[in-house]
């Protein structure tokens, strides 16, 4: 049997602790220059519907840092393009793959994907979710702060695929959690309702100051996602009162620290000098995907399976 992480909620607390304990140490083991094996003679594939720079590359890293072999498929070329039904292209990466990570635009396609595969299906990118990258980023609060309890983390911006997998994250492990999103662009209402039930320290409001009012973590996103593009021009009049600045970050906790995913458009979402500044962990944010999407596959994939099956 496997697991798969199709979103957070395929987690409980302890399947996070296992693998932030993992990626962090996994991190170490890499700054001493201690070869890895867990993947040796396995093959991951990496189907990519959508581009991306830094998914694509820590993820093909992180399973060569294993011992493995990473495969990218780029969803045009193959039989998928022409109709393929995904439930077949499935069954026959099984016979072929030891895992699959997924980017792609829709979470229907990914969890298609995951109920006819009999290998670890991986979300590495739904318009819905963004399971993988909230896991590194939470992997950076705790090397930042030490802990998650206790915490209040502020979401700026779109309420997107990356807030509902924050949506998720707090809602198992129970730190504060609040949203400020412009009118109209608030996060997807049954996740906020289904996870506000487990955690009532999820709160929504359309007042960025108000979200970023003493916080530990202030957490932002461009303001149009691939597949918005022609939102572009609206959204930078709707989001401009969002855009994260000195002023707004001046109200978050003296020792607060800015986080951004990435790629950012410098004076949209984030100005340049937030990003550039003393309080910004991104490149942190950034690296520490590699060593995330490492622990993933590892203890997915790897010798040592510790994750309980899905269903």
């Amino acid at each position: 049997m496997k697991k798969d992480i199709l979103t957070l909620r395929d987690l409980e607390a302890s399947d996070f602790a296992t693998l932030l304990d993992r990626a962090m140490e996994l991190k170490s083991r890499h700054k001493k220059g201690v070869p890895e094996r867990s993947l040796a003679r396995k093959a991951i594939g990496l189907i990519f519907e959508k581009p991306s720079t830094r998914t694509r590359i820590s993820f093909e890293a992180a399973t060569i840092q294993l011992g493995g072999t990473p495969i990218f498929i780029s969803s045009g070329d193959t039989q998928m393009a022409r109709n393929e039904p995904i439930e077949d292209t499935a069954r026959v990466l099984s016979r072929y793959l030891d895992g699959v990570a997924i980017r792609t635009y829709s979470q229907d396609m990914v969890e298609r994907f995951a109920a006819f595969a009999d290998i670890p299906v991986i979300n590495a990118l739904t318009d819905k979710y963004h399971p993988c990258q909230v896991l590194s980023d939470l992997m950076t609060v705790m090397e930042h702060k030490g802990r998650l309890e206790g915490l209040k983390i502020a979401w700026i911006g779109d309420g997107n695929n990356m807030a509902h997998s924050w949506i998720n994250a707090a809602a198992i492990l129970g730190f504060q959690l609040v949203l400020a999103c412009p009118e109209g662009y608030s996060p997807d209402l049954e996740i906020l309702k289904a996870a506000v039930q487990k955690n009532s320290a999820i709160l929504l409001t359309h007042d960025p100051k108000e979200a970023v009012k003493d916080a530990d973590v202030v957490n932002t996103d461009v303001w149009a996602s691939m597949g918005q593009e022609d939102e572009q021009v609206r959204r930078r009049v709707v989001f401009a009162p969002f855009q994260v600045n000195t002023k707004l970050l001046s109200a978050a906790a003296k020792d607060a620290i800015l986080m951004h995913c990435l790629p950012a458009h410098r004076g949209e979402e984030v100005t340049s000098d937030v990003l550039e500044g003393s309080r910004s962990v991104v490149w942190d944010q950034a690296e520490n995907k590699l060593h995330m999407h490492k622990a993933i596959l590892d203890v997915l994939i790897g010798q040592g399976r510790t994750l309980p099956e899905s269903p």
